[in-house]
């Protein structure tokens, strides 16, 4: 079944609008589109959906499930930010994901730009790397007692940037020891773990998150996985499926 359930649009960070994208997805084949918009948060509303937004939002996606009806699953969403205040009732699906480390009061962008990140880690954490990876990945274990998100969006996010190994040694015994733990616990409260392909559509790794070496741990342990493609341009929506060492997790 061709499908994929983190997909942007304009009413984000996203280029398209519902309809464009929804005719996009029936015109690749999909049978099954899940529409997944940022939800607000309140102390940065540059990317995110407004609460305006975010009612227009929900009545397009519903009307454009009803048009679809007898030719592809619509399934109306949120991408769930970690500090987001905003209820998720009503939704049909929930991803749950982490786009900022909370530290002494302030939100420090995980993945807005890798100069964003330099400063963060610099400033924030001393110049220390991996102290900076254990408060994210300790920011991502939280979703694992809550009920409001079964999918864990884009795991490792903090190393959108670390394609040549600019920030992290992805195999350092701290960086995997935090990551490891992180996904203990999510698995424990059976979480699914996207096989997010979004950093790859945008030249930023050529892997997807999370790393080939964590999928294989998620999946010995019996975790399970969605191929997601994070889709923020029609065009992409279906961007990495093909690739061999995707399939092979994503079967």
């Amino acid at each position: 079944m061709k499908r994929n359930f983190h997909t942007h649009t304009t009413f984000c960070d996203g280029k398209n609008t519902p309809e464009e994208m929804a005719a996009a997805a029936f015109e690749k084949g999909f049978e099954v589109l899940g529409f997944s918009g940022h939800s607000y948060t309140f102390f940065d509303d540059t990317w995110c959906m407004s609460r305006k937004g975010t009612q227009e939002y929900q009545s397009r996606v519903l009307e454009l499930k009803d048009k679809y009806a007898d030719k592809m699953k619509i399934h109306l969403g949120v991408e769930q930010d970690l500090y987001s205040a905003e209820g998720t009732y009503g939704y049909d699906f929930v991803i749950g994901s982490v786009h900022y480390v909370l530290k002494d009061g302030k939100y420090w962008p995980v993945d807005e730009s890798a100069e964003q990140l330099r400063h963060a880690i610099d400033t924030g954490w001393e110049g220390d790397p991996y102290a900076f990876a254990e408060d994210y990945f300790a920011a991502v274990s939280q979703w694992a007692p809550r009920d409001d998100a079964a999918i864990v969006g884009h795991f490792d996010l903090l190393c959108k940037f670390n394609e040549d190994g600019e920030f992290f040694d992805e195999n350092h015994p701290r960086y995997v020891a935090a990551a490891q733990t992180a996904m203990d616990a999510l698995l424990a409260a059976g979480k699914i773990f996207e096989i997010n392909t979004g950093a790859m559509a945008r030249g930023y790794l050529k892997r997807p998150y999370p790393s080939y070496d964590f999928i294989e741990y998620i999946a010995k342990r019996g975790g399970r996985l969605i191929l997601s493609s994070d889709c923020h341009d029609a065009e992409f929506l279906d961007y990495g499926f093909q690739d061999e060492n995707v399939k092979r997790f994503a079967k």
